[in-house]
């Protein structure tokens, strides 16, 4: 990981047009390619940022980050206080709850609480940035990709997205969609997830955990 820390401006175009005026901030250039602002204030949220996959020209005096979508983060440095790298290894990824991993289990035995229809491909589907948590298939031979929290907040929807995208590369599977499935999905996530063109759907636990439970009765 990269930590830039410099007096800059930044320019967005892509689906709006935003501006940010000179101030010290830090720059985050993760190893998948995300560049993130970020300002000190605002917990873990960047001012602005870009996704994988993309282009960086990082050039001394200006960076432009550029993706397929036509989207630009122009970034131009007027003062660098701190250039760092860090090699950080592999992640060996969140180690889920109770509650979240055997939600996960449940809804690969029941998929169908998802959407009609709709079959497990297998649990924990490897891309290069780490496991979807569960791919299937819909009645039509599609593809979906679930990502499955307790909370549905919007850093999970961007995980979700990346996990698309790197999904999307293989022909064999494309085009992937998305559901995004939690006990409860806040107001935030359900607008990003609507402008990703993602499926959010809130999951009863209870019931899933009852459903479990009427199936393995035997009278």
């Amino acid at each position: 990981m990269r930590l830039v820390v410099t007096r800059c401006t930044v320019d967005y175009s892509g689906r709006l047009e935003a501006h940010l005026p000179e101030a010290v901030r830090l720059l985050m250039v993760k190893a998948d390619g995300c560049v993130a602002v970020h300002a000190d204030g605002g917990a873990y949220k960047p001012l602005n940022w870009m996704n994988a996959p993309n282009v960086l020209v990082d050039d001394p005096d200006r960076w432009v980050v550029t993706n397929s979508k036509g989207e630009r983060l122009e970034i131009t440095l007027l003062e660098v206080l701190s250039d760092t790298t860090y090699d950080l290894g592999d992640d060996p990824g969140l180690t889920k709850d109770g509650v979240e991993a055997h939600l996960q289990q449940l809804l690969a035995e029941h998929p169908d609480a998802l959407a009609d229809g709709l079959q497990l491909v297998r649990r924990e589907y490897p891309t290069d940035i780490g496991p979807v948590d569960l791919l299937c298939r819909d009645g039509e031979g599609s593809y979906i990709a679930v990502e499955v929290k307790r909370r549905g907040e919007i850093d999970g929807v961007e995980q979700l997205r990346r996990y698309m995208d790197r999904l999307d590369r293989d022909p064999l599977l494309r085009p992937v969609r998305g559901i995004f499935a939690a006990q409860r999905v806040k107001p935030q996530a359900r607008v990003l997830a609507a402008d990703r063109g993602i499926r959010w759907i809130e999951v009863d636990y209870d019931l899933l955990r009852g459903r479990q439970s009427d199936e393995l009765r035997l009278f």
